[in-house]
């Protein structure tokens, strides 16, 4: 899906006007959503896995980088000598799990985006039930589960729990589904948490403040430059504009660019439009390494996916955080 505009911090006039009445009209929608998340939290006797589990959970419905955050999470505690291992829902996937990713086998319709991603760089696993997978990887042989989203479900008991912050646009309008882009109330999801981990540049948030949790810097940045000549950019993650200003930043000309829905599966008509776009420009075609998955085979070869990294200010403070899985 697209975000809707009225979930946005700023409004221009217009939209402004009709963003009122239309809050009105979903508040129940966003009241019986804020209720049921709640009964399930308060019910939920959560299982324990067998080895520790570190959550990476954000409060906002996409486009806060949880992906590369995981990687980078995931690779960092490898590097410190234990096996870790990502697990994912397996989103859009028709795969239920458990079920180790295998890079090279399976399709983003198999296991789906992100899962595929994070197995080109480590181990990576789907699962549908968390705590049956959770199993599943420990009996594999990994030592350290970190979960790719999963903060709302209360289904597997969390070692340690980072929330994601876009610090660009932390909490969009600040309202619950449907009315905004919050899974929850800012307090009640940093309640539950360890720590927070903030994309970008802009100020802590207040509510962030008011926790009182560590507060982790972290970016994403560029593997590599940006092709050269003139690009046609297009995107289907949380928030496409992310992906297209740092495209510019990096030093990308960008004709022109195309934002997609969340997810989007890349269809034969899609692709003869941005061809097309392409050939007015006289550019090459540029997106996501999470998009580059979803696009036909026979396609990729003549599309550049541009690669990011999730890249901490400050490791020390991230290994402090981390510290207790090692002692354990």
């Amino acid at each position: 899906m697209r975000a809707p505009h009225f979930w946005s911090a700023g409004l221009d006039p217009q939209s402004r006007e009709a963003a009122p009445l239309t809050r009105l009209l979903l508040t129940p929608f966003s009241m019986l959503y804020l209720w049921g998340l709640r009964r399930k939290l308060a019910r939920a006797v959560p299982d324990s896995a067998p080895v520790p589990v570190v959550c990476i959970g954000n409060l906002t419905t996409g486009g806060a980088g949880k992906t590369p955050v995981t990687e980078a999470i995931r690779n960092r505690i490898t590097a410190r000598g234990l096996r870790a291992a990502s697990l994912s829902r397996g989103h859009g996937g028709k795969e239920r799990g458990p079920l180790k990713v295998d890079a090279g086998a399976h399709t983003y319709r198999d296991v789906g985006d992100e899962p595929l991603l994070l197995a080109a760089t480590g181990e990576a696993w789907i699962g549908r039930d968390r705590p049956e997978a959770a199993r599943a990887m420990a009996a594999a042989g990994a030592d350290v589960i970190v979960m790719d989203d999963g903060h709302q479900n209360p289904s597997l008991k969390k070692d340690l729990t980072f929330i994601v912050i876009d610090a660009g646009a932390p909490f969009g309008n600040g309202q619950v589904l449907p009315q905004g882009p919050l899974r929850e109330k800012v307090p009640e999801g940093l309640a539950r948490a360890d720590a927070v981990i903030l994309m970008g540049e802009g100020p802590v948030p207040r509510e962030v403040t008011a926790s009182g949790l560590p507060v982790l810097r972290a970016r994403l940045a560029p593997a590599e430059a940006p092709p050269l000549g003139p690009l046609v950019a297009f995107a289907g993650i949380g928030r496409p504009q992310k992906f297209f200003d740092s495209l510019a930043e990096a030093g990308g000309h960008v004709s022109d660019a195309v934002p997609f829905g969340d997810h989007h599966p890349y269809a034969k008509g899609d692709i003869q439009f941005l061809r097309s776009l392409a050939r007015d420009h006289g550019a090459r075609l540029v997106t996501t390494t999470k998009d580059h998955v979803r696009l036909p085979p026979e396609v990729r070869q003549e599309i550049h996916a541009w690669p990011v990294t999730a890249v901490f200010e400050d490791t020390a403070a991230l290994d402090a955080v981390l510290a207790p899985l090692f002692k354990s």
